[in-house]
């Protein structure tokens, strides 16, 4: 046997399972990604729920790791408590067991079946069909993948010097479980790994005791992954749930090792198939591990604030100003500073537009990135605010606060939902129109920017209105959604003549200039329900309905 050439095929067998994980995640991401999202957001409200969501979204991405990289960025973006967060991660570490339980049965036969079937997806027009196909491609491989892996290293079992090697380690817990957390944290799979030590465990090379501590470190390495690859200059706080985890592993490790020998001989008599019985450790220890943790998660994450403070980072533009926690316990006051601080998504949202403006005139991709980063700045302040008002007294707030309260919250809310039209709609026809290399006609880019030019001095007089509460200038700004739906008319029209007259590139920025004036209307009608129409609603002088009523028919 050639020790460098397997190594090498060792090493794109790893090459390959990733991939095929990638494959997967993509896929599902793509297909479900904005109701995975939406999901765990829901769940996280609640820590059972939390702990539930963990398990079946690691089912269905296969990687623990992915699913604490979007709940890691909820919990960084202050959108999700810690404590909901770190629940996540119990039931997503549980959820890896699951695979592991599958994959012990022989299912590796499926493989080419699913990559065909994967494939015969892929190559439909549709991109929902599309999406699936890359999920059922990246099923084949990892089973692909985790049989070659095994398949390879399973001639080596019998090597006397690798005999040699296990023997003298078997007796070494602590070493096992060094030793298997180096190589999941090299392998970037705890799956390969724990598949592994079935395989040794099945064979005899090892005896139940090594192989129960070789999980162990299997389990410990694959928490190291996420706390190794942060940034180094991340706020501490974003590193909470990554580094909690790591600590929860680490002590459940510890502890488990205490009591092996006592563990291992009571789990041989259960099971006595020495691979089953590795990955009926495997899911065993991360169910209790879950269970002992849970009832404790607010006192342990807490610890984990203290332990790792949030950096106050003054040029953080996603850091709240005004939002007094001091100020809570005078309502007038706290309201008066949610709206100040409201008033500066008003400020994100025209620098969104002006950086809009600019990627319709330059395409610019540096540019365009920034300016889609600009929305989690929305988001956060936006949550910021919700947070900070709904922790009032509402005993002591007046009829008068409750309803300035409700006009906050609802234009927070419009200011928000605009920023993702721009980072979502807008910016999206700005990076398909430069990654195509197309271009609009000049009239067509001059028509564009003028309405956007438009829709920012409306952003500014919805900003002044918001503060004022002017009735004379709310009616102005409501009169601009009819004259934006005019424009739009306009537009479409004078562009539909270009187009007849052959002065449009192609059928293709056709529909991305109509997308575009679709956004930017859709943008104009969250400014006037933000602004303008809570101050004609007190005032009574906003309809119920634009329908005319039957009776003048």
């Amino acid at each position: 046997m050639d020790l460098p050439l397997t190594l090498l095929q060792l090493a794109g067998y790893v090459a390959l399972l990733l991939w095929g994980v990638h494959m997967v995640q993509t896929g599902v991401q793509r297909a479900f990604g904005a109701k995975l999202r939406g999901f765990l957001g829901q769940a996280l409200r609640n820590r059972f729920k939390a702990f539930l969501a963990g398990i079946g979204v690691t089912a269905i991405l296969q990687s623990s790791t992915a699913t604490g990289l979007m709940v890691t960025g909820f919990a960084a973006g202050g959108l999700v408590d810690l404590v909901p967060a770190l629940a996540v991660m119990l039931g997503a570490n549980v959820g890896t067991t699951l695979i592991v339980q599958l994959l012990s049965f022989n299912v590796t036969d499926v493989a080419p079946a699913l990559i065909l079937i994967g494939v015969l997806m892929f190559r439909r027009a549709t991109a929902a069909t599309r999406d699936f196909g890359r999920v059922f491609i990246g099923l084949g491989l990892v089973l692909m993948a985790l049989s070659q892996f095994v398949g390879l290293v399973t001639p080596y079992e019998d090597v006397p010097n690798l005999k040699v090697f296990l023997g003298a380690v078997a007796n070494q817990p602590l070493v096992d479980v060094i030793l298997a957390a180096g190589l999941t944290w090299a392998a970037h799979s705890s799956v390969a790994v724990v598949l592994l030590i079935m395989s040794f465990a099945g064979n005899n090379v090892v005896p139940p005791d090594a192989a129960f501590a070789l999980v162990l470190g299997a389990n410990l390495g694959t928490a190291i992954n996420p706390v190794l690859e942060g940034s180094t200059g991340a706020d501490p706080a974003a590193r909470r749930l990554p580094i909690g985890n790591l600590i929860n592993r680490a002590i459940g490790t510890l502890i488990a090792l205490s009591i092996l020998p006592w563990l291992g001989t009571l789990l041989v008599q259960i099971e006595p198939d020495a691979a089953r019985s590795v990955a009926d450790f495997h899911t065993a220890f991360n169910i209790i591990l879950a269970a002992a943790f849970f009832p404790f998660l607010k006192t342990y994450a807490a610890l984990l604030r203290k332990l790792l403070p949030a950096r106050v980072d003054p040029a953080d533009p996603s850091r709240p100003q005004y939002l007094n926690a001091g100020a809570t316990e005078a309502p007038v006051i706290a309201i008066g500073a949610a709206a100040r601080e409201a008033l500066r998504l008003a400020d994100v949202l025209e620098t969104m537009l002006l950086g809009l403006r600019d990627a319709f005139g330059r395409g610019d991709r540096r540019e365009i990135a920034e300016t889609k980063r600009l929305d989690d700045v929305l988001d956060r302040l936006n949550t910021a605010i919700k947070s900070y008002l709904t922790g009032l007294d509402t005993d002591a707030l007046t009829t008068a606060d409750h309803q300035r309260v409700t006009e906050i919250l609802s234009f927070a809310t419009h200011m928000e939902q605009a920023g993702d039209i721009v980072e979502r709609d807008l910016l999206g026809v700005a990076q398909k129109k430069l990654r195509r290399g197309l271009a609009f006609s000049k009239d067509g880019e001059a028509e564009l920017i003028a309405i956007i030019d438009r829709l920012t001095a409306n952003l500014r007089a919805a900003g002044s209105l918001f503060m004022t509460g002017d009735e004379r200038a709310a009616r102005l700004l409501a009169e601009e959604k009819e004259n934006f739906r005019q424009m739009e008319a306009q537009a479409t029209a004078t562009h539909f003549a270009r187009l007849r007259a052959g002065r449009v590139d192609s059928a293709e920025t056709s529909s991305l200039h109509l997308d575009a004036l679709r956004d930017l209307k859709r943008i104009n009608a969250h400014l006037v329900a933000a602004a303008a129409y809570p101050v004609l609603e007190t005032g009574g002088n906003l309809l119920a309905s634009r329908l005319r009523s039957a009776e003048h028919d």
